[in-house]
């Protein structure tokens, strides 16, 4: 198993983060030794959506502060969520008020779910907590940066993708093709999870974050070459 707190104390310290990364792991049963979510289920929308938080997305920061587990029945006030964690098919969201809402404001197309990436397998359960105490090898690490932190990023990960709304699919993205992905946000995940205007979302695999975190080390030095080169020559002016 690698050793997940040094990895994310390197990803914290290299990109000067100031919310600590999160792993997310999806399973087919809860792993040993990690309590529930325990909030309690909130009463029904007409088309019978509940969950235990608004959307999948909010989650998030809960888990920068502790480890827990959730099912499908957790995630389920958020169709769009419930479909790209794998937890629901397009078939059993589509007639659910939230799409029709979205659909009919103009902000997503009709076509939405059958665009968007899904985890695949169906799990069970989906795993959350801070990187450095996680009981168990993340399938995904994500983390919460700004402008300039991307830029690092970017550079350190080669064909990484920046992408739109909805800001939870870059999480399959991320598990199913092993790439780097990134999401400048989408307006019903800042809502449902009060992220600031200033920050925003990126995604590694688990089982690339060690190389990620290497090139994220030379990408540092060399920025920093540059930056003192740039306030060097800016002493002309």
């Amino acid at each position: 198993m690698p050793d997940w707190k040094q990895l994310s104390e390197a990803l914290s310290s290299t990109l000067h983060l100031t919310t600590a990364p999160i792993g997310i792991t999806f399973s087919d049963q809860a792993p040993a030794g990690v309590e529930a979510f325990d909030a309690p289920l909130a009463a029904p929308a007409e088309d019978g959506r509940t969950g235990r938080v608004p959307a999948g997305c909010a989650f998030w920061t809960h888990a920068a502060e502790r480890t827990f587990t959730t099912v499908a029945e957790d995630h389920g006030n958020c169709s769009v969520g419930s479909f790209t964690h794998g937890l629901k098919t397009a078939e059993e969201v589509a007639g659910h008020g939230d799409v029709a809402a979205l659909v009919g404001s103009g902000w997503a197309p009709e076509s939405l779910l059958s665009v968007l990436p899904s985890v695949s397998g169906r799990p069970s359960n989906v795993t959350y907590g801070p990187l450095a105490d996680t009981p168990v090898d993340p399938d995904v690490v994500l983390i919460r940066l700004n402008a300039k932190q991307l830029m690092v990023l970017s550079d350190a990960s080669p064909g990484l993708a920046i992408e739109g709304k909805p800001q939870c699919h870059i999480i399959p993205m991320a598990r199913e093709s092993q790439q780097v992905a990134a999401s400048v946000g989408c307006m019903l995940s800042r809502v449902r999870t009060g992220m600031p205007s200033t920050e925003m979302t990126a995604v590694i695999p688990g089982p690339r974050l060690a190389e990620v975190v290497s090139a994220l080390g030379k990408t540092d030095r060399i920025d920093s070459v540059v930056a003192s080169y740039a306030a060097a020559d800016a002493g002309r002016f």
